[in-house]
């Protein structure tokens, strides 16, 4: 059993299972369980048992298999995010797919891990989505979509919303697309954190996303489709 001491205190973190093996479902609710600052609240075997319990039950954190029987897990990822705005979504998979990986980004996942990850790894990416934290950096993502050389996925997003951009939030997103902080961000364009904050909360707004990893894959796309013109 890990210890974490910062989350202890408070209410323990409420989490919602989906996985369409039994055996896989028990053995997640066991090792969450265990820990005393998480609670499983519920599980689901199907999608549509997801979209049934899951909202009535008010998770904070849901771990949801991305290949199910009836649907898929990003699917249930927006459709339980669309209820529950401020749920956090962690996505388990036994296949390490890059399409995978970005839609579940844009669909607002939190994180993306592999079944093969160790327990304690697990239980530290439920607390660290917990608390509103995202297990893709914007350098990871950025990295990604540069590796994809398929032309369909370097279609810039929609100019208008990049239009509505101001040429400051522009250069703000260029730069959450290449992986840098906050820090980093104000030191290059010489302003203070607190304004970048402010930027990227406006461009978010713009760009109709809600994470900063989203921007980031949408800057990546913006440089993929500029390098190939």
């Amino acid at each position: 059993m890990s210890e974490d001491p910062t989350m202890s205190a408070g209410a323990p973190i409420k989490v919602f299972l989906l996985d369409d093996h039994e055996v896989v479902r028990r053995g997640l609710r066991d090792l969450l369980d265990a820990e005393p600052d998480i609670t499983v609240v519920g599980a689901a075997g199907t999608a549509e048992q997801a979209l049934a319990r899951g909202p009535a039950l008010r998770p904070d954190v849901a771990v949801l298999d991305v290949r199910l029987p009836d649907s898929d897990g990003i699917t249930v990822c927006r459709e339980l995010r669309s209820r529950m705005p401020g749920l956090a979504c962690l996505m388990l998979t036994s296949f390490d797919d890059e399409d995978a990986l970005l839609d579940a980004i844009m669909a607002g996942a939190s994180g993306y891990v592999l079944k093969q990850i160790k327990g304690t790894d697990l239980v530290s990416a439920v607390r660290t989505v917990a608390t509103g934290q995202s297990m893709l950096d914007p350098a990871t993502t950025a990295r990604l979509m540069h590796s994809l050389r398929d032309p369909e996925s370097a279609k810039a997003p929609e100019d208008a919303r990049l239009a509505a951009l101001s040429e400051r939030e522009q250069a703000v997103l260029d730069l959450i697309g290449e992986g840098l902080t906050n820090r980093q961000i104000a030191k290059q364009l010489y302003l203070s954190e607190k304004t970048v904050k402010n930027h990227i909360s406006r461009l978010l707004g713009k760009l109709g996303v809600e994470r900063r990893v989203q921007a980031a894959v949408i800057a990546a796309q913006v440089h993929e489709h500029d390098a190939g013109k």
